[in-house]
């Protein structure tokens, strides 16, 4: 990967627990793509509970970013989780900043909906600015995005209320699995939330890509993106906006089983690079 002013950060954490299930992607990763050097966030207070291991993270990853884009390089994060997002958005500041997120999942429980019990499920409802606000105040330069400064791409895999949810929302979502061609929807999409802010952070969560091109973790579904579909996304948002960070997260190496995934991977990570260096 030819990095340039990229700065590359790995959060190897899954559930705020170290090298765990898909806290291993990052370390994976870096090395199938030829990444010597890369910036590693330390690990929480083992004994400290779950949210505050997470937060605690996102806390550390907030002052990194920010240092990153200080030097005048671009922060690319690789990441196990997607609540990965709160400190690289902080260190980003939330000023005129939105939100191109990939995903199969929306993300958008809050504590008070939420069944599965994961705070990863709450990523993109917590950087919304809904639940879990005194924890959230922690992490330095975060502050709620505005749901409508959002396009959420090829989520699918819903459970009723989720779904609910989403449309109680003002999120642009671009559906996954639809009949009408992804092309045809993600680009009027974008283009709204273009007339709103003029930066981004792009987030791609591997499970975005549908299961026939690899398998990214445990919880993939069809319906997904082609591969070329994602690289056309992420280059189409590029072109758009400036990428004041982005993230590749989800990655759970015993899932991939043939190792198409980690292939597939990498070229999302050059992508992403390259989005970033157009800033």
């Amino acid at each position: 990967m030819t990095r340039g002013m990229t700065r590359v950060i790995a959060v190897p954490f899954h559930d705020g627990r170290l090298e765990f299930d898909r806290g291993r992607g990052p370390g994976d990763l870096l090395a199938a793509a030829g990444v010597e050097h890369a910036e590693t966030i330390p690990p929480p207070d083992p004994v400290a509970p779950e949210a505050a291991r997470v937060f605690a993270i996102a806390a550390e990853l907030a002052a990194r970013v920010r240092a990153a884009r200080a030097a005048g390089e671009a922060p690319v994060v690789l990441a196990g989780d997607c609540d990965s997002c709160l400190g690289t958005v902080g260190g980003c500041g939330t000023e005129g900043l939105g939100v191109v997120w990939f995903d199969a999942h929306a993300d958008f429980d809050t504590p008070g909906d939420n069944l599965s019990g994961s705070l990863d499920a709450m990523a993109l409802a917590v950087l919304t600015g809904h639940g879990w606000d005194a924890l959230r105040a922690t992490i330095p330069g975060l502050a709620p995005i505005d749901e409508e400064d959002v396009v959420l791409l090829a989520v699918r895999d819903l459970e009723p209320y989720q779904c609910e949810r989403l449309a109680r929302s003002r999120l642009r979502v671009v559906r996954g699995g639809a009949a009408e061609p992804f092309e045809a929807r993600a680009e009027p999409a974008l283009d709204g939330l273009r007339e709103r802010v003029s930066r981004v952070y792009l987030h791609v969560d591997l499970d975005a890509l549908d299961p026939r091109e690899g398998i990214a973790n445990r919880y993939a579904a069809p319906g997904g993106l082609t591969l070329d579909q994602l690289l056309w996304g992420i280059a189409l948002a590029a072109d758009r906006f400036e990428i004041a960070a982005a993230a590749v997260t989800a990655y759970e190496p015993a899932a991939d089983v043939d190792g198409r995934m980690l292939r597939a991977a990498t070229r999302i990570l050059d992508a992403v690079a390259d989005a970033t260096r157009r800033a």
